[in-house]
């Protein structure tokens, strides 16, 4: 009797695998082919499951974007049973400095991703351009809640802006990721009461 396929299981694997050679290598050097040699797997099986690279990103970026949620919740869950809405934004804030391996290759991914979908249409796929915006709304009402003194939304602009850069510095070596967030916390205190 032949095996039976977990075709979303083989998905993942294939995924996870371009997510390997990203981090490794860099997104500018994945191919179809280093994909199919990171996974073990033929490169038709690679096309089977994604009819083009585009399709293979987006699906990363999907996975990368699942994962950083998942962070961001266990983050939370550390934060006790309640927390309060300045632990919540503090914990979204600080998902953003790459601290270990895992988030080093998401911020470098996700970063290199950032810069290829400005030129190339296809990969600027509505997923990924939504998950900002929807960041910004769940930041601005925690801030709200949290009786941020002005703006609330332009609040979590500048903040999600701010993390993004500061994480893109860890990145760098210009900052360590204390020192990145040492700043964010700094400016949560001077926009939120006592």
């Amino acid at each position: 009797m032949p095996k039976l396929v977990d075709h979303e299981e083989r998905r993942a694997h294939i995924v996870d695998a371009l997510l390997r050679s990203a981090a490794a290598d860099g997104l500018h050097a994945v191919t179809m082919r280093s994909v199919a040699v990171e996974a073990g797997v033929s490169v038709r099986l690679v096309q089977y499951y994604f009819d083009t690279k585009e399709q293979l990103l987006l699906a990363a970026m999907t996975r990368l974007t699942t994962r950083m949620g998942e962070r961001i919740h266990r983050r939370l869950r550390a934060a006790g049973a309640s927390p309060a809405p300045r632990d919540v934004i503090e914990a979204v804030l600080l998902e953003a400095v790459p601290t270990d391996g895992e988030s080093r290759a998401f911020h470098l991914i996700h970063t290199e991703y950032a810069v290829l979908s400005v030129t190339d249409p296809a990969l600027a796929g509505p997923a990924f351009l939504a998950a900002p915006d929807e960041m910004e709304a769940f930041l601005a009402a925690r801030l709200a809640a949290a009786g941020v003194t002005g703006d609330a939304r332009r609040e979590a602009v500048l903040l999600m802006a701010a993390s993004a850069g500061l994480g893109l510095s860890v990145l760098l070596g210009q900052r360590t990721a204390d020192d990145a967030a040492d700043v964010l916390r700094h400016h949560l205190d001077r926009i939120l009461p006592g």
